[in-house]
């Protein structure tokens, strides 16, 4: 399987990115990698579990702890039809809550925590089921609570007992000109992050980021994402704007927070990725 870039926006109202599938989801994605850490519990399914280079089966009531750039198997490949699944997963980026946050004393755990998730962590015992139980809450909680139990979450994962904290060793070893690649390609993806609310955002900008020549650059993004930049930009961009309609925001102000030049530009582009207008997606979410 080609390893895959997944780029990944927050959840609405949230700073972090939460999850939750009650059947096998059927995408594109299998083997693939993102820069933000990810937080995996499955209460229901079993199957193959790679990260990295570990190779293993999981069961029902997997609880893995997956670092930044760490490729992985999407958990929901190779459940057989008619098989109970559930998957819930929290994905954020290290600096979701500011570049320093983690540097305060209080947070010297979770600290430990974030930097032995580059190897891969898999949790047991009572971990497990406390925070499978504080995951499950999370679902139904407003965005402050939610961002509270997230924390007690890496807390309880941060103080877990050698023994219930297996360390699967997947690491970054041997990934050689793959990792390289990963690092060059989250420095554009966190650029593209940054910028793009600019509809003057050239790809000459986002080549020098990645210290490539445009023709070199446009060659080499479209063999890492499967996208052209064009068509990247407008899917993330797509994405924001939907967050931004569930609140109450003109569409006009949508457009342009979204980086689109032009109200005629975003409602065609918005059409042909979600199937709607702006305004019909608002109204059938919207919809109580």
């Amino acid at each position: 399987m080609k390893l895959q870039f997944e780029p990944i926006q927050p959840t609405a109202d949230s700073s972090f990115t939460l999850l939750h599938y009650t059947n096998v989801e059927k995408g594109d994605l299998l083997w693939h990698y993102h820069p933000e850490y990810e937080l995996v519990y499955l209460p229901q399914g079993s199957g193959r579990r790679h990260i990295g280079q570990h190779i293993s089966r999981f069961e029902e009531g997997e609880l893995v702890l997956i670092g930044p750039d760490l490729p992985h198997l999407t958990f929901s490949y190779g459940q057989p039809a008619g098989i109970p699944f559930e998957e819930i997963v929290v994905q954020l980026r290290s600096d979701f809550l500011g570049d320093t946050f983690w540097q305060h004393p209080e947070l010297a755990d979770i600290r430990q925590l974030l930097a032995r998730a580059h190897e891969g962590l898999s949790f047991g015992g009572e971990t497990r089921a406390a925070v499978g139980a504080e995951l499950r809450r999370l679902l139904d909680e407003p965005p402050f609570a939610r961002l509270l139990t997230l924390l007690r979450v890496l807390q309880t994962l941060a103080q877990a007992p050698a023994s219930e904290c297996l360390s699967l060793h997947a690491g970054h070893a041997g990934l050689g000109r793959q990792g390289k690649e990963q690092q060059r390609l989250s420095r554009v993806y966190q650029f593209l992050e940054q910028h793009y609310q600019r509809a003057s955002l050239s790809v000459q900008e986002v080549a020098e980021v990645a210290n490539l020549s445009v023709p070199a650059f446009c060659r080499y993004f479209r063999q890492m994402t499967r996208l052209t930049l064009t068509d990247f930009l407008q899917e993330y961009r797509v994405g924001h704007a939907c967050r931004l309609l569930l609140d109450d925001i003109p569409v006009t102000e949508v457009c342009y927070a979204s980086g689109f030049s032009n109200v005629s530009h975003f409602n065609k582009t918005f059409r042909r990725h979600t199937g709607q207008s702006p305004t019909e997606y608002r109204r059938q979410r919207l919809v109580v």
